[in-house]
């Protein structure tokens, strides 16, 4: 008996040691996935506030060895960025709004088994996933439409995304028949079940859609890119794309960054890429602490599809 005790408690012992030995492991890539995100960041953030001639010198990793705000205020000096911000701002608004009433709206009709046609519907919305149109036709389609070169370009063509709607679908279901039974006999009809019931009791899965549709919006540059023909709609990634392409092909960043290089030479198109890749990020990060606590729950809602 006592020699099976001490096997017992030397292999409770090793397995104790490769438990630990396992937790280390998965603590050392945790910790170097997130160096490796947090250190390129704190890079762009140092070179952006640095002075670009001194940048092009190299050996500056972490923290600026020259601070000068000059890079900022050329990015903001011509108005393009702002002209930029208030697009992109006005699109992650509006498109964000309307996708979730859009959006709702037709997942709590999905979601209704009195619906006629509703296994077809959900099908056909489902198929939509799996192929798209191509680029091409949807281009002509958007012109024959007259969204190209105009605002609602950024609006219309986002209103529903399959994904989420079948994550509010999913949810609305979720939702006890019992209090919408409880309010029909009050005399409550279905739009008033929606708006008294089922929005109270949805906040966690609008606040979820709500903050990936407007991160869609707000990290869009493609609409921007190909649908608009001027620049004078442009949101600020798709200005940031442009300033990006034209840095990595060695010319100038914009008509600011020509004017920039004949009056100083502390600002160069890299240091004011790296502002501008600042200046466009970080906002939208600010968001994220916020409704941190619904990611989780965000994940999961949906991920079984019926």
């Amino acid at each position: 008996m006592k020699a099976k005790e001490a096997v017992n408690r030397r292999n409770k012992i090793k397995s104790g040691r490769s438990e630990q030995v396992i937790q280390v492991l998965i603590y050392c890539v945790v910790i170097g996935l997130c160096l490796a995100i947090i250190l390129p960041c704190l890079n762009i953030a140092a070179l952006s506030f640095n002075d670009g001639k001194d940048a092009a010198k190299g050996g500056i990793y972490f923290w600026p060895r020259m601070f000068t705000l000059d890079n900022y205020k050329q990015v903001f000096k011509d108005g393009t960025i702002t002209k930029a911000y208030i697009i992109t701002i006005a699109r992650t608004v509006i498109g964000t709004a309307a996708s979730l009433t859009v959006t709702s709206f037709a997942a709590y009709a999905l979601k209704e088994k009195e619906l006629p046609g509703r296994k077809i519907l959900t099908m056909l919305i489902t198929f939509t996933m799996l192929f798209g149109g191509g680029m091409i036709p949807t281009y002509i389609q958007y012109n024959r439409l007259g969204l190209v070169d105009h605002f609602s370009v950024y609006v219309i063509p986002g209103l529903v995304s399959v994904t989420y709607l079948l994550m509010m679908r999913t949810f609305f279901e979720s939702i006890p028949e019992s209090l919408e039974e409880s309010a029909k006999l009050d005399g409550c009809g279905y739009f008033g079940i929606f708006t008294r019931i089922v929005l109270p009791l949805s906040k966690p899965v609008i606040a979820v859609v709500g903050l990936y549709t407007a991160v869609n919006h707000w990290n869009d540059w493609f609409s921007g890119a190909f649908y608009m023909r001027s620049s004078r709609l442009w949101p600020v990634q798709t200005v940031l794309q442009q300033m990006l392409t034209r840095a990595m092909a060695n010319k100038e960043v914009t008509s600011v960054a020509q004017a920039i290089a004949q009056n100083t030479n502390s600002v160069t198109s890299d240091s004011l890429k790296m502002a501008a890749v600042i200046i466009t990020t970080v906002p939208i990060l600010c968001v994220y602490p916020f409704a941190q606590k619904y990611f989780t729950k965000g994940a999961m809602i949906g991920a079984v599809k019926e």
